[in-house]
């Protein structure tokens, strides 16, 4: 079995390093983005204001779980896998 060795770095990796330690464990957070493209699907607190150093405010959504069946506009969520 091979093991791959890398580094990443740049604004997408620092961004989500310091999302990820603002969540703590078991939390997820996402953007307005992805919020708005499954809020359908899925309940959400928020939003929530994050002060991410060298990027200033960035608005985030803790994800809560899964709709019910029928709780949202359409709930497409097995037939995309998400």
């Amino acid at each position: 079995m091979k093991k791959f060795i890398y580094d990443l770095w740049g604004d997408t990796e620092n961004i989500a390093s310091r999302v990820t330690a603002e969540a703590g464990a078991g939390v997820i957070l996402v953007d307005v983005v992805t919020h708005r493209r499954v809020r359908d699907r899925f309940e959400f607190e928020g939003p929530q204001l994050l002060n991410v150093k060298g990027k200033g405010e960035i608005t985030a959504y803790r994800l809560i779980g899964r709709l019910r069946q029928g709780a949202g506009a359409e709930s497409g969520a097995a037939s995309t896998g998400i």
